[in-house]
């Protein structure tokens, strides 16, 4: 069978309840300086991604969008690798200053580490219950 790599409605974090839920208990983390990813499990079967960048991180809207666009590209070829977790990026300081190339670094390094370890949550927590 095929893998699809849409990023439909169905991959997206949708309401700010969804994004609440993964703020609030975020029980995996990956961090570089300039990007942090949170991840929740959900029962979807599917990972889920939302961003948060602020105008506060990078002032001009074209380099928001640029960043936003570059996560949302990176996620999408990566979606079949990634555990069904809820997983929201949020852009820091200097993430405006990396170039294309700097940031998907920066994202490949994020999203091989988050699906580790959301990997081995699932993994333990699957062994605890049994």
């Amino acid at each position: 069978m095929k893998q699809s790599y849409a990023y439909g409605r169905e991959l997206r974090l949708l309401t700010p309840a969804h994004f609440q839920t993964v703020f609030d208990n975020p029980l995996v983390k990956a961090v570089t300086a300039e990007l942090t990813m949170l991840a929740t499990p959900n029962n979807l079967g599917v990972p889920r991604l939302g961003i948060t960048l602020s105008k506060k991180r990078a002032k001009r809207a074209v380099d928001r969008n640029r960043i936003k666009r570059k996560i949302r590209e990176s996620f999408r070829l990566k979606q079949h690798k990634i555990p069904a977790f809820d997983i929201i990026v949020i852009g820091k300081n200097g993430v405006a200053d990396l170039s294309n190339e700097e940031l998907q670094q920066r994202l490949d390094y994020l999203w091989r580490t988050i699906s580790k370890r959301c990997a081995q949550y699932l993994s333990e927590s699957s062994d605890s219950t049994s």
